[in-house]
């Protein structure tokens, strides 16, 4: 008999994020960002005039990317997963680690560097974007630069199927298949279901799937945030065709 599973709706926090958190280096390892870091590191740099030598970033994950940039800035990392924080410790210990919501944490303090990458996806409605885009702007000094990477906005927005995974050195591996699309355009959300197969040392096989709600603003949303929370931005687009904000924070009280 075939067995057909109905996956819920999308919980408030992804498995992947919480009990399969341990996978994550077999999901999506710091090998897989070296051209992107590469291009991301030639932004930070020119982004904002002056020296720059420390970064926040919020919804920093397992630090996949923190591993790249950590040579070029003292990193503090912060999330709400712990799990994923655990993850980013084991191959950034250097770095700080902080759990922390992005869309209320408050550090009491500024950084040369702010930056939001996927993680931006989260904010599934506009008060959780537009805090986000405060919390961000509110750590950045004034004359640094806040850069946020959503995967994709409004404007280009296309339903994408992707598949991947590793083997670990341990003996475990994981593979995984990922669907996006958008149920209805006429609100500001779009869904991925995720499908995961995991396999332990031991020679054991599970399986596991989740849907996730992400966020889909316009371009023109992010810009408009950006300005009123004090942070100027422009667009670019990555070699990926994603755009990438970049702004630079005002003077307090300019």
């Amino acid at each position: 008999m075939a067995l057909r599973t109905v996956i819920p709706p999308p919980p408030e926090q992804p498995q992947l994020y919480a009990d399969l958190a341990s996978w994550w280096p077999l999901f999506s390892p710091p090998e897989e960002y070296v051209e992107e870091a590469a291009d991301l590191l030639g932004i930070l740099r020119t982004a904002a005039e002056g020296p720059a030598r420390t970064m926040l970033e919020l919804g920093s994950g397992g630090g996949s990317m923190a591993f790249h940039l950590k040579a070029h800035y003292a990193l503090t990392l912060t999330d709400r997963a712990p799990g994923m924080l655990e993850v980013s410790r084991a191959i950034n210990p250097e770095c700080e680690h902080l759990v922390g919501d992005m869309t209320s944490l408050r550090l009491g303090r500024t950084f040369d560097r702010v930056m939001v990458h996927d993680a931006i996806m989260y904010a599934t409605d506009r008060e959780s974007a537009w805090a986000t885009v405060r919390t961000a702007v509110e750590h950045c000094r004034p004359g640094g630069a806040v850069v946020l990477l959503p995967d994709c906005v409004r404007d280009t927005f296309e339903s994408v199927t992707e598949s991947g995974g590793h083997d670990g050195p341990n003996g475990r591996a994981m593979r995984y298949l990922m669907w996006s699309w958008d149920p209805d355009p006429e609100d500001e959300t779009f869904e991925t279901a995720f499908a995961y197969v995991m396999r332990e040392a031991d020679g054991t096989v599970s399986m596991s799937q989740e849907r996730h709600r992400s966020g889909l603003f316009r371009r023109e949303d992010w810009l408009q945030w950006m300005q009123e929370a004090g942070c100027p931005a422009t667009t670019r687009r990555d070699p990926w065709n994603r755009d990438v904000v970049i702004g630079v924070r005002e003077p307090r009280g300019g």
